[in-house]
């Protein structure tokens, strides 16, 4: 199959999920013989634009018509049976869909966060989840600023959410959610449910896995307030004022709470932050753990690091709602905590240490719901039979994107009719 990958690089000085995940998948499909080529921006590359050139970057956002004329342009040179779309901010715009019906070319995009429903895509203000924009105008997000808690730079994701609205749902032969509990949120917002189907992220096998009880509890990923960092730091305080629990809190990554988190552990020997890792760190920082902690207080559309420490064989503790729920099995692959509260937390914590064999049992069953849901064979087949459905759907072979239905991951999975395919 000959597929063209459209994506907006986040910027490289932060860890990024969804450039993992685009990274991840184009290897597979290539790694499985399929020919993929990739139509890309880099928001690195914003820093070395002219100061007009800046400027005029949140005028790009909505609507970008050098992109449009430059991917059609590739798309009726090259052919390729699908082009799969993933962020297009602030760089690329909705322009991209043009593109592809000017050229004829069959659409999917892979929904990583909330952006179709929610200007800066997190379905949250003040620490807490608001649903104020949803299925209705985006002036809300404006007023309050939503983005970066400026209400200028908010305005042109308000614009673009408004103006692109229709043409997302009519241009994208096949949304692919990538949990249950994300795909539920946007049918409730009125996005089309025939277009909407689950297909979980998924996670190579690591070399590294955990062979013994492990050295540390492991916060990965952004230090940013949605990710419940300071959530974190206060369950952490109160299991110290308690004595403890006989292993270290390591923290990694980097974000706007980096220097309030690194003032917050220094002096101290049961914390340490190790600033952002690579991927091999972070596949070697995982197998030593006793646990993974993901305490976002967001609705996470879904939690590649949960997904990560299950290929490890470590249990997780997260924070119990988003898709957190539909990924770790609670007492089972790991424990979940009551969302927001640090007293929760800090008990899972405590549990999740102080029983070795439940831990290690824990550890065991993550690594089994890994290799039956969310190893690459199963993301392979998946993203195909995405894939297969789209190019039907516009070509008008069957009858189009059927809405999901149930699968054995407690996600809701579709399925083609009449045709092989379709995720």
């Amino acid at each position: 199959m000959r597929v063209l990958v459209v994506h907006n690089r986040y910027a490289s000085a932060q860890p990024s999920g969804e450039n993992k995940v685009v990274d991840q998948e184009v290897a597979l499909l290539r790694g499985a013989g399929h020919r993929v080529e990739l139509f890309e921006r880099r928001s690195d590359d914003i820093a070395a634009r002219s100061l007009p050139g800046k400027v005029a970057v949140p005028l790009l956002v909505p609507w970008n018509p050098a992109v449009r004329k430059e991917l059609a342009a590739r798309l009726r040179a090259e052919r390729p049976d699908v082009v799969h779309v993933h962020n297009v901010f602030p760089l690329l715009s909705p322009a991209v869909l043009a593109a592809c019906a000017d050229a004829g070319v069959p659409a999917v995009a892979t929904l990583h966060n909330y952006t179709q429903i929610c200007p800066p895509g997190t379905l949250q203000r003040d620490g807490r989840p608001c649903t104020e924009c949803v299925g209705s105008s985006p002036l809300p997000a404006v007023r309050h600023g939503c983005y970066r808690g400026s209400r200028l730079a908010t305005v042109p994701l308000a614009v673009g959410m408004s103006v692109n609205r229709k043409r997302w749902w009519s241009g994208v032969q096949r949304f692919f959610c990538i949990s249950a509990a994300q795909r539920d949120v946007l049918v409730r917002a009125g996005m089309p449910a025939e277009r909407l189907a689950v297909k979980h992220n998924f996670v190579p096998d690591p070399d590294d896995r955990r062979t013994g009880p492990g050295e540390h509890l492991l916060y990965l990923g952004r230090l940013a307030e949605a990710k419940g960092v300071r959530l974190l730091m206060t369950a952490w305080d109160e299991i110290a004022a308690g004595g403890g629990i006989g292993v270290p809190l390591v923290i990694a990554g980097a974000g706007p709470l980096e220097p309030e988190v690194t003032a917050w552990a220094a002096g101290r020997d049961d914390v340490r932050c190790v600033g952002l890792y690579d991927l091999e760190q972070c596949r070697r920082a995982i197998a030593r753990s006793v646990a993974v902690v993901a305490p976002s207080t967001w609705l996470e559309a879904f939690g590649l690091v949960v997904v990560e420490a299950m290929a490890g064989g470590v249990p997780t503790v997260a924070a119990g709602h988003g898709a957190f729920v539909e990924l770790v099995e609670d007492g089972r692959t790991g424990l979940l905590h009551r969302p927001g509260e640090p007293a929760s937390l800090a008990s899972c914590l405590r549990r999740i240490t102080t029983d070795p064999d439940a831990n290690r049992e824990m550890g065991r069953a993550a690594r089994r719901r890994y290799e039956q849901h969310f190893s690459p064979s199963v993301g392979l087949e998946r993203l195909l039979e995405g894939y297969r459905a789209a190019i039907a759907a516009r070509s008008g072979d069957g009858d189009g994107p059927p809405p999901a239905g149930d699968d054995s991951t407690g996600s809701r999975r579709a399925r083609p009719r009449g045709r092989d395919g379709g995720q």
